[in-house]
C-alpha cells in the first residue's frame, strides 16, 4: 500500500472534516403557525398532512 511522502499539516486535516458539519433539520410553517419538521406528525396537534392522525388531549 502507498505511503504519504510528507506529513499532513494539522490545518490541512482540520480543513477536510470541517466540512462534515452537521446541517440543521428544515422545518415547514404550519397553518396555525408552528414550525414543524418536515414529514413528520405536528406534536401540538396531532396533524399530518391536512389530516388528523393522532388523539391529542387538550
Amino acid at each position: 500500500m502507498g505511503q504519504p511522502k510528507r506529513k499532513q499539516s494539522k490545518a490541512r486535516s482540520r480543513l477536510r472534516r470541517g466540512a462534515h458539519k452537521t446541517a440543521l433539520p428544515l422545518l415547514a410553517r404550519e397553518a396555525d403557525g408552528t414550525l414543524v419538521r418536515w414529514h413528520h406528525v405536528n406534536p401540538e396537534t396531532g396533524m399530518y398532512r391536512d389530516r388528523q392522525v393522532l388523539d391529542v388531549k387538550l
